[in-house]
């Protein structure tokens, strides 16, 4: 019995957790994390006896002879060292590590401690590819000659801004997060590359000094084949196929949508081949497109038969590495493998990303200043910083992540501090000056319930008591208009309307807002916690997504499906007029102990909007007006599915349905009179700001 370690309980753990559970004579025995929450929550979740806090200790207790390595890709080196060393096998998620020097510092630890290595670039185990792989292994379209991949992939923390991810650090490092995964495919079918042309798209900087490149293409040589590939990040529409393209017709494998098809000859004259080949390549693609529609059918009724293709991938990895250690042999994927992709990828980045003459100037992290900003990195916490400053203000930021911050975060009388909202000292540290304080963290979490509660309320609560303790002048906390209840159409909601009076029939994330609402207000009225409670509608404008799901739900950007008609006027408000009602509130003479919704006076309809949206981004955008009854028996479906496949979901709410369609009125004269608060009210100005900031 071999008995693995998980190194790492971040996102990807689950899915390796379940590939380690399937395989047989595979035991998964424990998890390293030093985050104790996280370790406890896999370890709970997957029934793992053992927890440890160092490597040290897995290594002492004797019994781990396996572990997966799951950290983010910068640890990988320091994290599979030890095990390699001590002669313990390792599958270390991709990329190897983050430089060729530290992977042939793997491979070398590897070769002393007479163990194996593993790299796991599971996309070549996807189900698509492998049915490529197969079918030019049994040469079906005859020899192949050309290895084609376009991968057009979102970004997600792209799109949210969230540029303090590993891979934006360097321009390289979207190579190792990204391109290893089609270059892996590629590798798979073309063989060692020997030979690479690369060149980049324009590159943008995301901070200052800090070039970003979305775009590259590769023509590259293998030892069997030639290839090509063009990868972009950040695009609207999702595509990855890779092509192969033979003697007798053309493999294809549709990466996102798990299809695979052929384009082949029929034999018939010119005229009917045409109709005809066309006809079956149709054919297999709808094959496996209504293959796929009931396979996630099954997997919704009967999870233990899910079969998700990425989920398919990471079992199949696993499985390989665990049956060459069986056979006592190197994985078709082993170190070699893994460190051939990162040195291509530093050839690559060598050719098409020019360095950068100007250098980020590093961040003051200590200083004097007029007010401390908590979670200033984010959408609205850079809109404020920057009308702080334009104001003459000294600012103190604290936020958990610092890396790469625009310009704003480089002013000299910005410091910024890393920090969590939760955490009491952090917290303590940069409020304990008596000046007023601004909270824009919402904390964070996710999961169950209890999870988001507390990482949310306990990212109000943990500011508040750390100004009363320090006597700060007083606390602007930056909350929603989700705390409210917005379903009654024609009722007016002012400032003093209380939070949802029936909070557990909202989702999560408004009923936490609702509790952190009500907490601060018990804190205010009964000890004193001098109190302005900002409550900002549906933010747009520059460094936002135009996408906001205040308008509906979006499966694509393409299509909104609204949360109703989409007739209604919707409470929008530009970003830099939330940054104006804050700094007003720091100062306003009358706003303690009162709450302020702050809602634009321009208040386009959902259909409105995305009409206005599509003229922006020139892009056939749709609004589909939706019905409350049928949202609500569609919630119903999906919640008797997860039940009957044994999983726990929060009942559907029609309250919380009707409240989602933001039918009630606002009337914000409160926030203008006390506040002098002025927002865009002129129409044209207001698309400028909020939807034409997004041409591109």
């Amino acid at each position: 019995m071999r008995h693995v370690c998980l190194i790492g309980a971040g996102s990807i753990a689950s899915a390796h957790a379940a590939a380690v559970k399937a395989i047989p004579g595979v035991r998964l025995f424990g998890v390293l994390d030093p985050d104790e929450a996280a370790a406890a929550r896999l370890a709970k979740a997957w029934a793992i006896p053992r927890r440890y806090a160092t490597a040290d200790e897995v290594l002492a207790d004797g019994i781990v002879d396996c572990v997966h390595v799951l950290t983010p890709p910068d640890r990988h080196r320091c994290a599979a060292l030890p095990f390699l060393a001590s002669g313990i096998a390792a599958l270390v998620e991709k990329p190897l590590a983050a430089s060729l020097g530290e992977c042939e510092e793997l491979l070398s630890a590897a070769e002393r401690g007479r163990t194996i290595v593993g790299v796991n670039q599971n996309f070549v185990y996807h189900p698509a590819f492998l049915r490529l792989v197969q079918a030019i292994d049994q040469r079906r379209l005859g020899p192949p000659r050309f290895v084609s991949v376009v991968a057009n992939l979102p970004l997600r923390q792209l799109a949210a801004g969230q540029l303090s991810h590993w891979m934006f650090s360097e321009p390289v490092n979207i190579l190792l997060e990204q391109a290893v995964h089609p270059l892996s495919q590629i590798a798979a079918l073309a063989g060692t590359i020997e030979q690479v042309q690369a060149s980049a798209g324009t590159p943008v900087d995301i901070a200052p000094g800090v070039p970003f490149f979305p775009a590259v293409s590769m023509m590259l040589k293998g030892n069997r084949l030639p290839a090509q590939l063009r990868m972009a990040v950040g695009q609207s529409f999702p595509f990855w196929q890779v092509s192969v393209v033979c003697d007798d017709g053309i493999a294809v494998a549709d990466i996102l949508a798990n299809r695979f098809f052929t384009t082949r000859r029929t034999g018939n004259l010119d005229f009917a081949d045409a109709c005809l080949s066309g006809l079956a390549t149709a054919r297999e693609i709808a094959g496996d497109s209504l293959a796929n529609a009931g396979r996630f059918l099954v997997g919704t009724l009967l999870p233990a038969r899910r079969r998700d293709p990425f989920l398919e991938s990471i079992r199949g990895s696993a499985a390989a590495f665990h049956h060459a250690l069986d056979h006592r042999r190197p994985p078709d994927l082993d170190g070699t493998f893994g460190s051939h992709l990162v040195a291509l990828c530093e050839q690559v980045a060598h050719q098409a990303f020019s360095p950068s003459e100007a250098r980020p100037r590093p961040i003051r992290s200590q200083g004097a200043a007029d007010v401390a900003v908590l979670g200033g990195t984010g959408f609205i916490g850079r809109h404020v910083v920057r009308r702080l400053l334009a104001e003459g203000m000294r600012v103190a930021v604290m936020a958990r992540h610092t890396a790469n911050l625009p310009a704003e975060f480089h002013d000299d009388r910005v410091v910024v501090t890393q920090g969590d909202v939760r955490d009491a000292d952090a917290v303590a540290r940069i409020v304990d000056y008596g000046r007023p304080v601004v909270n824009l963290a919402h904390g964070g979490g996710g999961g169950d319930w209890f999870a988001v509660r507390d990482a949310m309320v306990g990212g109000a609560v943990t500011p508040a008591r750390a100004c009363m303790a320090a006597g700060s002048a007083r606390l602007v906390h930056v909350g929603s208009i989700a705390s409210l209840y917005l379903g009654r159409r024609g009722e007016v909601v002012t400032g003093t309307t209380p939070p949802d009076a029936k909070p557990t029939r909202r989702a999560d994330y408004a009923r936490a807002k609702a509790e952190c609402d009500l907490t601060l207000g018990t804190l205010c009225t009964e000890q004193g916690l001098p109190l302005v409670l900002l409550r900002p509608g549906l933010v747009v404008g520059a460094g936002a997504s135009p996408f906001h799901s205040g308008l509906g739900s979006f499966n694509c950007d393409q299509h909104c499906n609204g949360w109703n008609a989409g007739t209604n006027p919707l409470p929008f408000v530009l970003a830099e007029d939330v940054a104006d009602a804050v700094w007003r509130a720091l100062t306003a003479p009358s706003a303690i102990g009162h709450s302020y919704n702050l809602v634009g006076d321009v208040r386009l309809t959902a259909r409105e909007y995305v009409a206005e949206l599509a003229v922006v981004l020139e892009r056939p955008l749709r609004f589909h007006p939706g019905r409350p009854s049928l949202l609500l028996a569609e919630d119903w479906l999906k919640w008797a599915a997860k039940t009957v496949g044994g999983r726990r979901a929060p009942i559907p709410s029609r309250h919380d349905l009707l409240s989602r369609g933001l039918v009630a009125s606002f009337f914000c004269a409160d926030a203008k009179a006390d506040l002098g608060w002025r927002p865009e009210a002129d129409r044209e100005r207001f698309i400028e700001k909020a939807l034409r900031v997004h041409r591109n």
